[in-house]
């Protein structure tokens, strides 16, 4: 078999495994057998070992002798420490660029927040979730300081490394997310005060990350906080 036909049928089998991950069908710790998936898709275990790689690289997947390869479980401090960081960087960095921000700035990350709308009726985490990073990257990127900005592309990047579809395990989040993303729309259009538009930025990924515990430890998360935090 030619390296460039392994490698298209390696292509395919990585976004067949990938979409089942991001859509929660292949949840953390399952295990993926490479014969079965071969089987599947009609191709050789080849390719399939290849797109297997490539998921283990992007930390989607993880590796184990003598059990084979297994769906990635979330790293939870990681991914605690993660939004942790990304939600103070992200805010500043919001904060910053608000002043800067164009009405085309506006118009597109507007665009890309109804097409989330849109998404809820049909949910796809992967889909939303990459939509997700395009409105917030949209809306920071005209920070002046370019440091912060290679700061909060690196808290991105090893964010999705740990798991891209969090959303995907917390139901019901989306809905106030794409709402919360409409208020911060909505303060940076009003020309509010930079340090308003950082703290409400901050608050939306702090939410998350809330929902995110909450989903994970149902029996100890406190209800009247959440609560508030959605009513405010």
């Amino acid at each position: 078999m030619s390296d460039t036909l392994i490698g298209s049928k390696s292509q395919v089998a990585y976004d067949w495994i990938r979409e089942r991950i991001a859509r929660h069908e292949f949840s953390p710790g399952y295990r993926l057998v490479l014969g079965s998936i071969a089987d599947e898709l009609q191709m050789s275990v080849v390719p399939v070992r290849e797109a297997i790689r490539r998921l283990e690289a992007e930390h989607l997947v993880t590796f184990e002798k003598n059990v084979g390869a297994r769906v990635s479980v979330v790293d939870e401090d990681q991914y605690i420490y993660t939004m942790q960081t990304l939600g103070l960087l992200e805010g500043y960095a919001t904060g910053l660029a608000a002043p800067h921000v164009t009405a085309d700035d506006l118009a597109r990350a507007t665009e890309v927040n109804e097409r989330m709308h849109r998404l809820l009726d049909h949910f796809d985490a992967h889909a939303y979730t990459q939509l997700n990073q395009q409105f917030h990257s949209i809306l920071f990127a005209p920070c002046p300081n370019p440091h912060i900005l290679d700061l909060v592309d690196r808290a991105w990047s090893r964010l999705a490394g740990l798991r891209d579809t969090s959303f995907s395990l917390i139901p019901g989040r989306p809905q106030h997310s794409v709402e919360e993303h409409d208020q911060i729309l909505g303060l940076i259009r009003d020309g509010a005060d930079p340090v308003e538009i950082e703290l409400l930025t901050r608050t939306h990924r702090m939410r998350t990350l809330d929902a995110f515990l909450a989903a994970r430890h149902p029996d100890t998360h406190d209800t009247d906080t959440d609560t508030d935090s959605e009513a405010s």
